[in-house]
């Protein structure tokens, strides 16, 4: 059976070699034609993002959200501009008139939902007053304005009589906020709103514009947060500059063969080419997820080919002509490599079961990436190479790496002595048990303030750290929705059970406040009874509550009155805050829950952040299971030994573990910035173990003993893989200098998995080999791996 595999596997590499080298004007034409193809719809590429694709939106509360989203959209993805007279109050005429031009200049912005925009210069903002003859109320700025003392003193009274001290005007009274509910659809052109278009726009018109020595602008929200994330994936593009010139660097110093390293570092730019021209094809733009996969599609294409370059240059060496030694490198790495980049196709795809756009693009956009890594690496170098040849100082090099002592291979060799390996399983084992314990406080979701997808001291995050300290409505929104029969909205069932849950939820520790119809509600009833306290409350009578709930805001119910929000404001979207309000919803929800009133969860970005937390916990299960399950049948699959599996792929469950342990040190929670990560490193990271064994196994099949076929497979291939490592982990660290914090994050953690993973693929699995996976090996190859070491 073992044979028939290995005769079934030879006859594929003898079909494809066949092709290739039998053809290779004609494959070099394919390809050249291809590329260009691809290189052209490479630049129709273009940035995209969208609120719906950050978002998880098959997850029920975001069902529940899109299901009122024209309702809630004040309270969703909404831009807020904070004016901020750094000379004094708001109360001075040359600011009053900056805030209505900002104002203005706002309303005429594409995208923005002009209906429901809100500043203390807009209609839709009023207040209200308790007189002898009743309830008085207006705008807070009227018609005819000119910034007289007498006219500026009303602005003022009404100020303070509108409620709004907190929410649109700082409770110091220095600053004012516009807010800006946003369209996800244009309604002048009909098209997508673009955020990265909207957030350049905001800051040329408002910030660019108004900003002086006596005001500040401060911007935040869900779109402004977008466009600083493309306007600072704009390094990138610097970035994979200096990607590319260190590769070469690092590639060349290896091999000392231009020749090599140029048509390596060809024939992966042309997989970054093809990639993007894919993907373009495909529809997708690039955000700011899958802006980083180039990198690892470069990186991935030139680790694999380090093979390649090495083999074809021992090949050259032992004698062989440049056709030969090419299609000899081709027939020795075409099913490892294959396997390789299929493990690495597997450690993508699982991030399918993430059900959020970002995520899911960047799952095909990789695998796509590692597609044409297939083509260009395994098909396209090979041929190259039989054209481009080994230079005489490669052979040089080659010779001076078989001349020399081999001192840290022989070492390494020990690995396979039964005595070193238990003792390095054994501290294998303790650094395992340490990180599991040192792991268990792994939190999911956000652990920081402000937006931690950015920098602490990015422009943003001190724009919400200003909104932070100076209001007393907090960013972070919670918005519970409850459901009534049509027209009941402001019933007293409805008002009885709203007035409760806010009670008990204002008890709930991250709640700052809450607010709904109601709220405003018993603010109306007691002015009409002349502002008496005993009438701050919520009335049976029907014709009160009718009286009342016409001069409540529209935006707390919808057109049918069959739906009201509950707004909760919290202190921080802290995984466990979040935690303890979404448990304290469902529960109260389960108690009371009617026919008069049903409470549905959730909008606001903190609702969305909560369902985001909720899916990201449960997928990272699945992504987990599946993307151990399908590699361990891979490497099954080529090298069929259970227990052989086992010891490549426990390397790769340490080195996750202790990510995660780097993870808690770092304060970092798995979400959709990070969850990737882990994906991303045990898929790749197996490519080491497959390599390392594949050789093993080859000078095994020649009769030599398992020590010295190690020592042999460090010594022709040990630096090779080192090198991947160190190519793999330079593709991703450069992103350790982007502005956006995730990026940073991201390249940290999938940098020290590329070289941990190395490690343990080295030193543990020839200890773990020798010790469990022993006798499958002698079954295979004979008595003779048992035989007396050199």
């Amino acid at each position: 059976m073992e044979m028939s595999n290995q005769q079934e596997m030879g006859k594929v590499e003898r079909f494809f070699e066949s092709i290739l080298f039998g053809h290779r004007k004609l494959v070099i034409a394919v390809f050249a034609v291809l590329s260009v193809f691809f290189a052209y719809h490479a630049t129709q590429l273009r940035p995209d993002a969208s609120f719906q694709k950050m978002v998880p939106v098959t997850h029920p509360f975001i069902a529940n959200y899109l299901k009122y989203e024209n309702e809630l959209r004040p309270l969703g993805n909404v831009l807020r501009i904070a004016v901020h007279n750094k000379n004094g109050t708001i109360y001075d005429a040359e600011f009053l008139e900056k805030l209505r031009q900002i104002t203005d200049e706002v309303f005429y912005i594409p995208g923005v939902d002009r209906g429901n925009l809100s500043s203390i210069w807009t209609p839709n903002v009023m207040w209200r007053q308790v007189t002898e003859e009743g309830l008085r109320m207006g705008p807070v700025i009227g018609q005819g304005f000119a910034g007289t003392p007498e006219q500026i003193e009303a602005v003022k009274a009404n100020v303070e009589r509108s409620g709004r001290i907190g929410s649109l005007v700082s409770n110091d009274q220095r600053s004012a906020i516009i807010l800006a509910p946003l369209l996800e659809v244009d309604p002048d052109t009909g098209e997508k709103l673009s955020y990265g278009k909207l957030a350049t726009q905001v800051e040329e018109l408002v910030r660019d514009k108004y900003q002086s020595d006596s005001i500040d602008i401060h911007i935040t929200g869900f779109a402004k947060l977008v466009g600083d994330l493309i306007d600072g994936s704009k390094d990138i593009a610097g970035f994979f500059a200096i990607t590319f010139i260190l590769t070469v660097i690092l590639l060349f110093w290896y091999s000392r063969c231009w020749k090599s390293t140029a048509a390596t570092i060809f024939c992966c730019s042309l997989a970054v080419i093809w990639h993007l021209g894919a993907v373009s094809l495909l529809g997708f733009g690039l955000d700011p997820y899958s802006i980083l996969v180039p990198f690892l599609t470069f990186a991935i294409g030139v680790s694999h080919a380090i093979q390649n370059v090495r083999t074809m240059a021992a090949e050259r060496f032992q004698g062989a002509n440049k056709i030969d030694a090419s299609k000899a490198t081709f027939r020795l790495l075409f099913i490892p490599g294959s396997v390789a980049l299929l493990a690495d196709a597997v450690g993508f795809s699982t991030l399918l079961v993430i059900e959020i756009g970002v995520i899911r693009e960047l799952a095909i956009s990789a695998s796509i990436g590692v597609a044409v890594i297939i083509f260009t690496k395994m098909f396209l170098l090979p041929v190259l190479m039989s054209y481009t040849d080994v230079t005489e100082s490669g052979l040089r090099r080659v010779a001076k790496q078989e001349a020399g002592k081999h001192t840290v291979s022989h070492l390494l060799s020990r690995l396979t002595e039964k005595k070193v390996a238990y003792g390095v399983a054994a501290v294998a084992g303790v650094i395992l048990v340490l990180g599991l314990f040192a792991s268990a406080d792994i939190k999911i979701g956000d652990l920081d303030p402000g937006a931690p997808e950015l920098r602490p001291n990015s422009r943003y995050n001190q724009d919400v750290k200003f909104l932070v300290e100076n209001y007393s409505t907090s960013s972070d929104v919670f918005v519970v929705m409850v459901e009534t029969p049509v027209g009941e909205c402001g019933a007293y069932p409805v008002a009885s059970v709203v007035d409760r849950f806010q009670w008990e939820m204002e008890n709930v520790e991250g709640v700052e406040g809450t607010m709904s119809l109601f709220t405003i509600m018993k603010n109306i009833i007691a002015g009409f009874n002349g502002g008496n306290p005993k009438w701050l409350a919520i009335s049976r009578d029907r014709f009160i509550s009718n009286g009342a709930h016409k001069n409540i805001p529209t935006t707390l119910y919808n057109s049918e009155c069959s739906m009201t929000p509950v707004i909760l404001f919290l202190s921080d979207h802290k995984a466990e805050t979040l935690e303890r309000v979404v448990a304290k919803v469902q529960v109260f929800a389960a108690e009371n829950d009617s026919a008069d009133a049903k409470f549905v969860l959730a909008a606001g970005n903190s609702g969305i952040e909560a369902a985001t937390n909720i899916v990201v916990e449960q997928a990272q299960r699945v992504m987990l299971l599946l993307v151990y399950s399908i590699i361990g049948a891979l490497v099954w699959w080529e090298f069929k030994s259970f227990r052989v599996m086992l010891a490549i792929m426990i390397p790769l469950f340490i080195t996750e573990v202790l990510c995660r342990v780097i993870m808690v040190q770092l304060n970092l929670g798995i979400k959709v910035a990070t969850l990737p990560v882990i994906a991303l490193g045990v898929g790749i990271g197996v490519d080491y173990g497959i390599y390392i064994y594949n050789r093993l196994e080859s000078f095994l099949a020649k009769g030599l003993n398992f020590k010295d076929a190690y020592f042999e497979t460090l010594r022709s291939t040990g630096v090779a893989v080192a090198l991947t490592a160190v190519t793999l982990a330079l593709g991703v660290f450069t992103w350790a200098f982007s502005a956006i914090k995730f990026q940073a994050d991201m390249g940290m953690l999938l940098a020290f998995m590329f070289l941990w993973n190395m490690v343990g693929a080295i030193v543990l699995i020839p200890a773990l080999v020798r010790l469990f996976a022993f006798g499958a090996v002698k079954k295979r190859f004979g008595p003779s791996v048992e035989g007396p070491a050199r």
